[in-house]
């Protein structure tokens, strides 16, 4: 069958994006219609949207989610509220996909083209690169960051068990002396409604866990991050823990609850209370909490924090593919 490339937006594509994206290689919360288009809401003002679907006769199999700013094409976002980034292919459909959005994309007027956050298992990095070099132009692969993640165990004993030595003691530990105060709780806020209640709670603990959350958290992030949390909480996709002591909310984290896997996405806490390590076991509460759902994987997301390695967390590398013509 023949194929096409149009231009879409996100209103007319949604449900179909919706549908495409659990049969990709690609499926991940910052790759849905919703998570795309609340970042352009937000922050696309200065760039041009080029949202491409590629169709085999009236059957969608892939889109590019892209945007044009000064000559320099990219993926929607950025890496400080994306974690991954990708084209959405149906499987078994890369090759011609790949051809014919390339034979469309020379048609654009850019210089650079920059695809950040690639997976290490992304068809991406192999299709695209082929196809760049076989039309001349130059083309980087660079490492851009580290993602760990943790596989999970039918319960939560046979995960602490497979920890390293050193840290399974640490956290049987800390959890201990935790409990041992009799006035330690952690509980989720998942409710659209009252979440407006919740977030300044959660903007607290995450300025003051450090002056780079801090310097983060610029106003247009808090609404950004407002915003998703309400949408996201609609589709039953947020988690917003809180960790509280003697009836004081010490550390807080967000969590996507999205497929098989829980995806800690940011975190903050009181450093008045560091001696009870309350940011690492709100953050290991959370990932039991993953365990006793039956989730396959705990994804920490991007970032070398120390943490997310004496909880278990295995390094996956993410990619920055860069094509100048």
């Amino acid at each position: 069958m023949p194929l096409t490339v149009q231009l879409e937006g996100f209103d007319n594509l949604q449900a179909e994006w919706e549908q495409l994206l659990p049969e990709t290689a690609a499926d991940t919360i910052f790759i849905t219609p919703l998570w795309q288009k609340l970042w352009w809401e937000h922050f696309g003002q200065e760039a041009n949207l080029h949202i491409v679907s590629v169709r085999q006769g009236q059957e969608l199999i892939g889109i590019a989610p892209l945007m044009l700013t000064d000559g320099v094409l990219s993926f929607l976002g950025d890496t400080d509220l994306f974690d991954y980034h990708d084209f959405l292919v149906r499987k078994g459909n890369e090759a011609e996909f790949f051809n014919v959005l390339c034979e469309h994309l020379v048609e654009l007027d850019w210089h650079t083209f920059e695809l950040k956050s690639l997976r290490g298992n992304s068809m991406t990095l192999a299709h695209l690169k082929a196809l760049a070099d076989q039309k001349g132009f130059q083309t980087e692969i660079t490492e851009e960051d580290v993602s760990p993640f943790a596989a999970l165990t039918p319960t939560w004993e046979e995960y602490q068990a497979g920890l390293r030595k050193k840290d399974r003691h640490e956290l049987r530990r800390k959890l201990r002396r935790l409990e041992a105060g009799d006035n330690a709780r952690q509980y989720s806020c998942e409710d659209p409604a009252t979440l407006a209640e919740y977030m300044p709670e959660f903007f607290r603990l995450m300025r003051a866990s450090s002056h780079d959350k801090d310097d983060f958290l610029t106003e247009e992030r808090e609404l950004f991050f407002k915003d998703m949390a309400v949408r996201l909480a609609d589709k039953g996709i947020f988690k917003l823990f809180f960790l509280e002591v003697d009836n004081i909310r010490v550390a807080s984290c967000i969590a996507f609850d999205y497929g098989d896997a829980y995806l800690l996405y940011n975190s903050g806490y009181d450093p008045e209370y560091s001696s009870l390590s309350v940011g690492l076991l709100n953050k290991a509460l959370c990932l039991k909490e993953a365990v006793e759902k039956g989730k396959s994987t705990f994804d920490f997301l991007r970032g070398t924090e120390r943490y997310k390695y004496d909880l278990g967390g295995q390094n996956q590398i993410v990619y920055q593919m860069t094509i100048k013509r």
